[in-house]
């Protein structure tokens, strides 16, 4: 019998609550993980507080785990006993579940349990706005948000791709952006012109983690092509200003983030992209990482450790 944490209301995060769960026995093409970390993302939060479907209650939540194999369906080539890390899981905060296989992929040695927990989610997200703002070797762009999770797996990833970055970031964050090899800038009034001063040359592209107004109107005054403009934040500014959006929801940005999983794993296993954590849990305490994620300021990434 495996524990798993559902949301059995909307709107807050009372309605918390650890079950008992059945684990099914995995069928052809799944596996079965014994979780021993669990990634936290803003979207596990946004379902509860945001969900509206009764039908859906109980919530089961988180998309991404790391653990070890310990059953294996009809079909696959992973075995047991093999460290993995998969997504895009249902029901993450859980000790086990069952999953299927082609969600499944080897844990890289260079990530602890914590980190790679949450290596795809942050890192897929990344990679599909540098995807839609398609910038080019030499250019510079500019991160709102850059020493958030996303922030820094963009700063990692543009840097291989020989793209500098400006990103905004609170003072106190600058380190976080300077280390992976960002110019780090403060958000607040007379943005646009502290960007300008860093760019003579110009900006290419602005990709936005934050959704705030004042990120968007920057983004807007310094490049004029909305096609180089992408957010995960800013829906409805999008709707009426004609830039990007990318999410999971979105079909294009599903399959690309699907198709970007072996990369991602390849990435980590060099060295190339690490994953900092900000904080972990025990599986018990999953309540105390939510409401600390719901500050929207968690400091990085947070993971329950089973």
């Amino acid at each position: 019998m495996a524990q798993k944490w559902v949301a059995t209301a909307f709107g807050s995060l009372d309605g918390l609550t650890r079950i008992d769960s059945e684990v099914p026995a995995p069928g052809a093409g799944e596996v079965t993980i014994g979780v021993r970390a669990v990634g936290m993302n803003p979207a596990d939060v946004k379902g509860i507080q945001f969900g509206q479907d009764p039908a859906a209650l109980p919530l089961s939540i988180g998309y991404e785990v790391a653990g070890v194999v310990t059953a294996v369906g009809p079909d696959v080539e992973l075995t047991v006993g093999a460290e993995v890390i998969a997504f895009r899981v249902t029901g993450g905060y859980a000790t086990e579940l069952t999953v299927p296989a082609a969600d499944v992929f080897a844990k890289p040695s260079t990530l602890d349990w914590a980190a790679a927990a949450n290596l795809f989610l942050a890192g897929a997200t990344a990679a599909d706005m540098l995807r839609v703002a398609a910038p080019a070797e030499g250019d510079t762009i500019v991160v709102h948000g850059a020493s958030g999770a996303v922030g820094v797996s963009v700063l990692q990833q543009a840097k291989r791709a020989g793209v500098h970055v400006i990103g905004t970031a609170s003072e106190q964050r600058f380190g976080v952006v300077e280390e992976f090899g960002g110019t780090a800038v403060v958000y607040g009034d007379g943005l646009e012109q502290r960007v300008r001063s860093l760019a003579p040359d110009g900006i290419s592209a602005a990709l936005d983690c934050v959704g705030t107004d004042e990120a968007i109107d920057v983004s807007l005054a310094l490049v004029p092509d909305t096609g180089k403009i992408v957010s995960i934040a800013a829906f409805a500014r999008a709707q009426t200003d004609g830039f990007q959006v990318v999410g999971g929801a979105v079909p294009e940005s599903k399959v690309f983030r699907d198709s970007v999983r072996q990369h991602l794993v390849d990435l980590a296993a060099a060295g190339e992209l690490v994953v900092p954590v900000a904080q972990t849990f025990a599986f018990d305490d999953a309540r105390a990482a939510l409401e600390l994620l719901a500050t929207g300021h968690p400091g990085g990434k947070l993971a329950l450790v089973v």
